[in-house]
């Protein structure tokens, strides 16, 4: 080779040499790589692991027991930590670093009086997040093992998720109050070189079994749903008779699995990402109501800085619990956890809200038996509203006191002249003194008292587990005859307190029907005033007996309401006071009323007379 070519060769290599040297990682890169390489094992190894084990125990047989025993050996074993005040015990599992179990102390399932009623167990929960590895590997907190911390305050614990390095980790830090609540924060520690760097939030997946607590599981489904709280304070619900799903776009407050009776709520600190939720009803025999799914996200600082937070509500759908967390809070920041306990459309909820509810907590509150509470509860109500009563019996009396006269006018006026029989039948009310709505509008401002009673009754769970004469719990159905078929609209039982508000219905109506001008042409309205009560039987044969027993005692006074009423007003006497009456408007203009219902009834006649022209006139 000449000296050229030596030179040419000894140029390229110094340029490859010098490439190499400027190429070099920094001693830092080179342990950033280090790590991530060390993770990568890590990860690799763990994901070895859990195959090989999972090979394992699909591949053994029945010779195989000891060799399955030997690899579960490798496992680590379950820890389980505690939390419990004096109405919530709640458990916490290694496997997950989650809630495995929640108990309320002072409450038990339906046939159950010795052990604490069970919002959940480990198999009908899970509840974990979604992590992304910096090497965009995804984990799930649910199928991770966490280390419990050791920590000397009362009612927190620590579940810790060690990292790759000994000063990285994520805890789960919870602490119980002392409710029904517990707070949950997700603490990273020196993680930012385990998961990825662009992470701001985290996906959280929530499944619940709900279990069958109460007696009468028709009843239960009927109030058991899954509703979440949007920012800003509208409530929203799925379907609580069939499967449903929904997805949403705004943000969330709070997300609840709820009950007939009790729930279990997830509060967001901040605020959860939209949402996508589910709700399966579940068979009849398998022990469960509803299996609730919620998939959201959660915002989430990786450094640490700023806490990622929730709050769960573990307890009971009981109204001044419930609302006593929004005590002190402002406008913005309120719960309105309330909302879960149904009390009705807006004008019945806000009777329930200022009359109802204060009523049951004053008499409540004398330490009297809960069937002495409905007691005094019905008797006020009856006195509430016995004005309207009275006015709408003391009009259907006249009415009964005008009926010969009325009849007279119907044999003046065959029935082909209807329109100068209403006209002339308006005029004896209006000389009377009679208004025809005076009957009518009284009770409708009943309505809306004993819609209130309607809802509030059931959902009360102040009546649950409470007795009352043959009835065990008041809160559910008191049957007295069961049998193993069942019958269209009635089911498998009789609830006696149903039967006897019926009995009680059937001689209201009576009565009623004793006091009442009725036409005989009418016949078919007066059997349907029978079949009425017997429509009740079937009706509220599956619902709380404390509201047929607050029905039953409203009918025993309504009844004895009715006969003071006609033994206080004689026929005779109105009769003679509405003659005296005619005399004196004799003459006069006629009301305001009067006038435009005869001007409806000319218009009607005019209209008409125009129709049969114009019919004739097409012939």
């Amino acid at each position: 080779m000449d000296k050229n070519t030596w030179i040419g060769f000894i140029l390229i290599a110094a340029i490859f040499v010098g490439f190499m040297f400027i190429q070099r990682p920094s001693k830092a890169e080179l342990a950033e790589r280090q790590r991530v390489q060390d993770s990568i094992n890590l990860v690799q190894m763990a994901q070895a692991e859990a195959q090989r084990i999972s090979d394992s125990i699909s591949a053994a047989t029945p010779t195989e027991e000891a060799e399955v025993a030997t690899v579960e050996e490798s496992k680590p074993e379950e820890q389980w930590i505690t939390l419990q005040n004096e109405k919530l015990r709640l458990t916490l599992s290694t496997y997950g670093g989650a809630i495995q179990r929640a108990e309320l102390l002072e409450y038990h399932a339906s046939g159950d009086s010795v052990n604490p009623l069970c919002l959940f167990r480990a198999d009908e929960s899970s509840f974990g997040f979604t992590l992304i590895t910096i090497n965009n590997r995804i984990l799930h907190t649910s199928d991770l093992i966490f280390m419990p911390v050791e920590t000397a305050e009362p009612n927190k614990a620590i579940m810790r998720l060690p990292g790759a390095t000994e000063d990285a980790w994520l805890d789960f830090v919870y602490e119980l109050s002392d409710d029904y609540m517990v707070h949950m924060a997700l603490v990273p520690h020196n993680m930012q070189n385990e998961l990825a760097q662009n992470i701001n939030s985290l996906e959280l997946q929530w499944r619940q079994l709900i279990p069958q607590q109460e007696q009468g599981r028709k009843f239960e489904e009927r109030y058991a749903q899954l509703q979440y709280m949007l920012v800003g304070g509208d409530m929203e619900k799925l379907s609580e008779t069939k499967d449903d799903s929904e997805k949403e776009s705004t943000r969330i407050k709070w997300i609840g699995y709820k009950d007939q009776f009790f729930s279990t709520v997830l509060i967001a600190d901040d605020a959860f990402a939209g949402g996508q939720f589910t709700s399966t009803v579940q068979s009849k025999h398998s022990g469960y109501i509803k299996e609730y799914n919620t998939l959201t996200s959660v915002p989430f600082d990786l450094t640490g800085k700023t806490e990622t937070g929730f709050r769960f509500y573990c307890g009971p759908n009981h109204y001044h619990t419930l609302k006593a967390y929004d005590e002190g809070a402002a406008k913005e920041d309120k719960l309105n956890l309330n909302k879960l306990v149904p009390l009705g459309w807006k004008i019945v909820s806000w009777i329930n809200v200022i009359l109802v509810i204060p009523m049951f907590d004053l008499f409540s509150s004398w330490g009297l038996h809960i069937g002495i509470v409905i007691l005094l509860m019905t008797i006020v109500i009856k006195l509430i509203i016995l004005p309207f009563v009275f006015v709408s019996y003391k009009s259907s009396a006249k009415m009964r006191a005008l009926k010969p006269q009325i009849d007279a006018i119907n044999e003046k006026f065959p029935a082909d002249k209807m329109q100068e029989r209403q006209q002339a039948t308006m005029q004896l009310y209006q000389q009377a003194g009679v208004n025809p709505m005076s009957g009518c509008l009284p009770m409708l401002f009943q309505f809306p008292v004993l819609m209130a009673m309607f809802w509030f009754l059931p959902t009360a769970i102040e009546l649950r587990g409470k007795s009352l004469l043959w009835a065990p719990d008041l809160s559910t159905y008191d049957a007295i005859l069961h049998w193993n078929f069942n019958i269209p609209l009635l089911g498998d039982h009789l609830s006696l307190f149903c039967l006897l508000m019926t009995i009680a219905n059937f001689g209201y109506t009576y009565v009623t029907m004793q006091s009442q001008a009725t036409d005989p042409n009418m016949k078919f309205m007066k059997y349907m005033m029978y079949a009425m009560p017997l429509m009740f039987l079937f009706i509220f044969n599956d619902y709380a007996a404390g509201l047929s027993y607050y029905y039953l005692l409203s009918l025993f006074i309504t009844i004895m309401q009715t006969m003071i009423f006609r033994w206080a007003l004689d026929d005779k006497k109105m009769l003679k006071e509405m003659e005296e009456n005619k005399k004196k408007k004799a003459g006069k203009p006629k009301s305001g009323f009067m006038q435009r219902l005869e001007n409806m009834q000319r218009e009607q006649q005019r209209l008409a007379r125009e129709q049969a022209k114009a019919a004739y006139k097409r012939r």
